[in-house]
């Protein structure tokens, strides 16, 4: 059932409007405050600018003592630091917040048949899917799980959230590795900006098969940009289905992509330091531009709070080792060790930040040394001499002329939109 739809891509919804949209769809759910439990599952911190640390706040002033656990749907991110749940959940106590553990306290609903990965994936994989989530969600004996967060371009699903944050916010290590690995293997730009995708329809085949008895409802935002560059919410969408979610994408596509008439010879991408401190996050400057680069053209990623690879340390040691050298090679190193058929994830990821050889990536990390840079498959560049010449505080979005004739396209944070050129991009 969809219990609210708001919005187009005019729209500019203020934090009062989100809480009287939000009020209004809670009170058509039925679960009151003085009758019921409930669980909200937003997104970490790296989603900061999707306005669910807000809603999170609106849902527990209404809730009230209902709402027993809030699970942050970490993935395989790092837990979230007390700084961080109270600048983005203002106003929510911290007791209330748990820690989801990827690798352990899980269970699994059922599990996808090996035949319906085969036909998704026009039979370039063979295994079944596990459909995994945090325990709490089975035994905590809830009255209503209110999920939380933002539609936009994903480079693993096509179209980020709804079920998605269930299965792999709260997913297991077996599922999460194949469904990245899913996703790589089938091939990312045949998947982003797209609602209806392979990984997509596993994960909807799992809600529709085992995970009905979850009373789960949908809070999606679609964010885009004014004018000024300042972000407006563009849309709100709550519903239990999934035509919130094929809403919100629609809307999503709308705001969120740039489509362009010509490739783009040279894109400088700026990594906000409190958002992105791994390249494992920070790559998203390689997936959200890929379709817009020339052959031959140059991504420039000024990256401050890089300090590392993955945040998980095994992911961080399997980078360092085979590098992003693409998917030939990379398809090549799964099928020749272990450790990487033991952790796809991993593998999925080294071919997402590889250009496949099309363009140089040349990284600008706040702490990594430029041996490791080099070692993972980039070029590097001292991040204080590319801030020098590519400000980021005086460069504007898109398109920028510099001193000397240099002609650039910025991109301020790359985890608000998808960029491609007409050749490269069909519905």
């Amino acid at each position: 059932m969809l219990y609210l739809d708001r919005g187009d891509a005019e729209a500019s919804l203020s934090d009062k409007a989100l809480k009287e949209n939000l009020f209004k769809a809670l009170d058509k759910i039925g679960v009151t405050p003085e009758k019921g439990k409930v669980l909200i599952i937003p997104p970490d911190f790296t989603r900061f600018h999707s306005k669910a640390g807000l809603l999170t706040s609106f849902a527990y002033e209404y809730y009230g003592e209902a709402v027993t656990d809030i699970l942050p749907a970490l993935g395989t991110h790092y837990p979230m630091t007390e700084d961080e749940i109270k600048r983005m959940f203002p106003g929510v106590p911290l007791s209330l917040f748990r820690e989801h553990k990827w690798k352990s306290d899980l269970v699994t609903l059922g599990r996808v048949p090996e035949s319906f990965i085969e036909e998704q994936t026009g039979g370039q994989l063979s295994f079944d899917w596990p459909a995994q989530v945090n325990s709490l969600l089975v035994t905590g004996g809830f009255d209503l799980i209110l999920s939380i967060g933002q539609v936009v371009p994903h480079e693993v699903i096509g179209m980020a959230n709804h079920n998605k944050n269930i299965f792999v916010g709260t997913g297991g290590k077996e599922g999460i590795n194949k469904s990245h690995y899913i996703g790589a293997v089938y091939g990312m730009e045949r998947m982003m900006g797209r609602a209806d995708t392979p990984v997509r329809r596993i994960l909807n085949y799992a809600e529709s098969s085992f995970g009905k008895e979850l009373p789960i409802v949908y809070v999606q935002t679609v964010i885009g940009r004014k004018e000024s560059g300042d972000l407006a919410v563009r849309g709100l969408f709550i519903g239990d289905d999934t035509e919130c979610f094929e809403k919100a994408a629609a809307l999503s596509l709308k705001v969120n992509f740039q489509m362009l008439e010509t490739p783009l010879e040279k894109v400088v991408v700026y990594l906000d330091p409190e958002e992105f401190k791994s390249t494992w996050l920070g790559n998203k400057s390689i997936y959200r531009t890929r379709m817009a680069i020339a052959d031959g053209g140059e991504l420039v990623v000024l990256a401050p709070g890089v300090k590392e690879f993955g945040e998980d340390r095994e992911i961080d040691r399997l980078i360092r080792k085979y590098g992003y050298r693409g998917t030939e090679e990379t398809l090549k190193a799964v099928e020749e060790n272990r450790e990487l058929q033991e952790n796809l994830g991993a593998a999925a990821h080294l071919i997402h930040g590889s250009s496949e050889g099309r363009f140089t990536i040349t990284y600008c990390p706040g702490s990594l040394s430029q041996a490791e840079i080099e070692g993972a498959g980039y070029s590097y560049a001292p991040l204080e001499d590319m801030v020098k010449r590519y400000n980021p505080e005086t460069l504007k979005e898109g398109f920028n002329t510099l001193e000397g004739g240099e002609k650039i396209f910025f991109i301020s944070n790359p985890a608000l939109g998808l960029w491609a050129h007409k050749d490269r991009f069909t519905q």
